[in-house]
């Protein structure tokens, strides 16, 4: 993680894979989407299991389901070399789950009319009415850059349609990405979104699925849509309402004896300390970018307070801040037919999924034993740090999963987790009424 870039730093972290170390065998597999029975031993097993095996340095869960709290664990380390334990208030870094909250913030809008989901982005940020599209190199070797066949709407961005790509992007449109510098703490949205524009979309608009910094432009629609600055409205509208007094984008000197370090994992499994000054670079000074795709910090029962509201329908503790109805809209798949299994990049990494508005949608039950266990019609999504959240209306549940390491992956937490929570054990835990 580097003070500037955010996104090719963090994908060059993500390639610098970790040995996969040998997990418990999967139950056996029943061709079923999954049966939530929440069990603490259960649990509590698969995730202290991960850090006992020194595979994770710490891990901390939260299970809501039926209108309760369904399970807590924390185990291992939130600091390892100060000796300070995981614990239910421990702050981590949640990077791309902050792309959900931004979502929510700007379906609120679309409720109240400010927009149409099919309007062109660029009726309201004129900065993309130029936009072009790359399109490979002409017999000189020079690049090509073409007219977009049709307009990015807000609908593209919603879904990651919108063509555009960041630094980790294929040449070249990832080196007009870092050459743009949108990521540089020092912009203002607006500047970061302007910069973003002028970087050539590395597909057609609607013509893939790849995962980009299109989020960041819906911040930004925010502010416009809004006349509030991004973090301004997300205080007043998402967090304040939800009573989610840990979440932000910059740390208070009260908030640093409760941070999580961050740790990276080698190639053949250790696990080292990621230097504080880097680590906390994106959250450790106040600084003019507050995107929407990633950035915020919290705590376990403050993101979960969020996926509850989104349990409920929009509503929590008689607090609305969505109708069913666009809650229902954020969680179904949105992709067209066109974008098939081959143009979806790595989304189909994520199992038998869709996408809907910022979230990852299940529309088939898992596959196989190695995929991990979950409930058609659930979404969710993660960070890049290895957090994790669903939600799965059929069970009426929510999970939230914190622990704090790169890169993404190869530990299989995940799925660990999210087989102990719908094991379909009836000896281990009595049938739900």
């Amino acid at each position: 993680m580097h003070r500037i870039r955010l996104r090719p730093c963090l994908s060059a972290l993500l390639l610098a894979c970790a040995a996969f170390a040998a997990s418990a065998a999967p139950a056996p597999f029943d061709g079923r989407a999954g049966v939530a029975r929440v069990d603490k031993a259960r649990i509590d097993a698969a995730l202290s299991g991960l850090v006992e095996s020194g595979r994770i340095v710490g891990v901390s869960a939260l299970v809501w389901q039926d209108g309760r709290e369904a399970y807590h664990g924390a185990f291992g380390l939130a600091d390892r070399e100060a000796g300070r334990p995981m614990a239910r208030d421990t702050l981590v870094q949640v990077f791309s789950m902050t792309k959900p909250v931004t979502g929510v913030a700007l379906m609120q809008l679309h409720e109240q009319g400010r927009f149409g989901l099919d309007d062109p982005v660029a009726r309201y940020l004129p900065e993309f009415a130029a936009v072009k599209v790359h399109g490979g190199t002409d017999a000189q070797g020079q690049p090509l850059l073409l007219d977009p066949q049709r307009p990015i709407t807000i609908r593209d961005l919603l879904r990651h349609t919108a063509g555009m790509a960041g630094g980790d992007a294929p040449e070249p449109v990832g080196g007009y990405y870092r050459a743009a510098d949108p990521d540089n703490l020092d912009n203002t949205l607006e500047e970061a979104v302007r910069r973003m524009a002028s970087v050539p979309l590395l597909y057609q608009p609607g013509e893939q699925w790849f995962y980009s910094p299109a989020v960041d432009v819906q911040a930004r629609l925010v502010e416009v849509l809004s006349g509030m600055p991004f973090e301004r409205y997300l205080q007043r509208h998402v967090f304040g309402p939800l009573k989610m007094k840990d979440t932000r984008y910059t740390l208070r000197p009260q908030d640093r004896p409760r941070i999580a370090a961050m740790y990276r994992r080698s190639d053949d499994g250790v696990l080292t300390r990621v230097p504080d000054e880097q680590a906390y670079a994106l959250i450790g000074r106040q600084r003019a970018l507050t995107p929407g795709s990633w950035g915020l910090v919290s705590s376990l029962d403050d993101y979960m307070r969020f996926a509850r509201m989104l349990l409920g329908g929009g509503e929590l503790d008689g607090v609305r801040l969505l109708q069913p109805s666009t809650v229902r809209l954020m969680a179904t798949d949105a992709l067209p037919g066109n974008i098939g299994p081959g143009e979806r990049s790595w989304l189909p990494s994520k199992g038998q999924v869709g996408f809907g508005i910022d979230f990852a949608v299940r529309i088939a039950p898992p596959a196989d034993a190695e995929e991990a266990s979950g409930e058609i019609g659930e979404f969710f999504w993660d960070g890049a740090a290895n957090t994790l959240f669903w939600v799965d209306p059929a069970n009426q549940l929510a999970a939230v999963l914190f622990t704090q390491w790169l890169p993404f992956g190869k530990v299989p937490l995940h799925k660990d987790f999210r087989d102990a929570v719908y094991a379909d054990d009836s000896s281990a835990a009595a049938p739900r009424p």
